[in-house]
């Protein structure tokens, strides 16, 4: 009999009909900030005040303590005006090459200073605002819980402050395996709502209490070494205050595109309807903070109001529901570049179990840092000078350059070359 009948045939292999472009799809499809494309401005605006109108509004008042009525007031303005014209600048640069999406802050970069070039200089600087910001946020959280906790039941028995910082990271085990960032939209709205809520409470609440007996608004500091150190520490309040460029490329990923109706026209509506409510947010709490306490005042004005209590407490529920949201809004692109990176250069499979490791691996890992150094926060006067004031300040001025280039000596070029200059001054400052 003839052996090679009696062998049994090969199973034929059938070749892939996907292309690489189907391919690419597919997980942009499956990755969370190219996951949905169907937001409508007002996720800009909410989502935009989630991440700019952070817990860092309730040192501004501090801030001022240690700049002056003079120079803080002048830093304050000029943060507002200048962080407005270059998230402007982001806006419109999201979609300035033709046929692409820059949907994310690296891809700017990279579209700016080349591929890898592009990478070492945004994502170091992304990755610490961002994780620097849940950490901060798992430790506040934690504090106002346990703020809480302490004036409800001033007689109990005290509770350290590691366990708060469980129970509040209790929700972003959850909450983190939401796939992208309309499937938060929800969380961010209640986030925004109350970060304007608490900020309206700390104003309102310290100008009911009205200017404290003896209120002074020299400086604090023995010696001039320290005013100095003072005041660079002010300056990173202030820029870490205005941290939400980090997310706003990929926040704009979100919103639907054509030739007809691009993505930048709803965005901008949104960033202007949210930087209003930054203005009526940041400018009445520093001031009014600062007025009424003066150089007492403490790093978060609800620990200098200590009554009415129930006010007090109330406030504190709003900061927890905030910053639940805003974790989880600056934990996106996170998400977004470790899947990305599984997925596209270590061949991982898209799936749930690939994403759910991930995602509770990484809040595990900020909760653990949160526990480990409570003070995080102290740090952040220094770290604005590497990441904070150069994504928000003047990096995107640098890219507008490299990608727009305006005419040497043009207005454009003016503005954007002095605000260069001027933003490395401010980083170096802080460094």
């Amino acid at each position: 009999m003839d052996t090679q009948a009696q062998a049994e045939p090969k199973p034929e292999e059938v070749p892939s009909n996907e292309t690489e472009e189907e391919r690419k799809k597919k997980i942009d499809d499956w990755l969370p900030i190219t996951g949905s494309r169907n937001a409508k401005w007002w996720y800009a605006a909410f989502h935009n005040v989630t991440a700019m109108v952070g817990a860092g509004v309730l040192s501004l008042p501090y801030a001022m303590s240690h700049l002056g009525w003079g120079p803080g007031t002048v830093i304050l303005v000029l943060s507002w005006v200048i962080t407005l014209y270059t998230l402007w600048q982001m806006v419109e640069m999201h979609e300035m090459i033709p046929g692409k999406r820059l949907d994310r802050y690296h891809e700017l970069g990279q579209a700016a200073f080349g591929e890898k070039l592009g990478l070492y200089i945004v994502v170091p600087q992304q990755l610490i605002c961002e994780v620097g910001v849940d950490i901060v946020y798992m430790v506040t959280g934690g504090k106002s819980l346990q703020k809480i906790y302490n004036l409800a039941c001033g007689d109990c028995k005290n509770i350290k402050l590691t366990y708060f910082i469980m129970i509040f990271a209790s929700p972003h085990f959850i909450l983190a395996h939401c796939p992208n960032f309309n499937s938060i939209s929800v969380v961010s709205l209640a986030a925004a709502v109350m970060s304007l809520s608490y900020s309206t409470i700390a104003w309102g609440a310290a100008a009911d209490k009205g200017r404290q007996p003896g209120v002074s608004y020299a400086s604090v500091a023995s010696t001039p070494t320290g005013g100095v150190f003072n005041f660079l520490g002010a300056l990173g309040e202030v820029a870490f205050a205005y941290a939400g460029h980090n997310v706003v490329l990929e926040i704009q990923a979100t919103i639907p595109s054509s030739p007809e109706r691009p993505s930048k026209v709803p965005m901008w509506r949104g960033v202007v309807v949210a930087y209003i409510v930054v203005a009526l947010c940041y400018f009445p709490v520093a001031l009014v903070g600062y007025y009424i306490f003066g150089n007492k005042v403490e790093d978060n004005i609800m620990l200098s109001l200590e009554k009415p209590v129930w006010l007090v407490i109330v406030a504190n529920a709003f900061v927890v529901i905030h910053v639940i949201g805003s974790y989880q809004l600056f934990a996106m692109p996170v998400f977004d570049m470790m899947e990305s990176t599984l997925v596209k250069k270590l061949n991982f499979k898209p799936s749930f179990k690939l994403r759910f490791i991930t995602r509770t691996v990484y809040v595990a890992l900020t909760m653990f840092i949160g526990i480990t150094f409570p003070f995080f926060g102290a740090l952040l006067s220094f770290f604005g000078g590497f990441a904070f004031a150069p994504t928000t300040y003047f990096l995107p001025c640098i890219i507008w350059l490299a990608i727009v280039k305006p005419k040497k000596f043009s207005l454009s070029w003016f503005i954007n070359f002095y605000s260069c200059f001027a933003g490395c001054r401010f980083a170096s400052y802080l460094e």
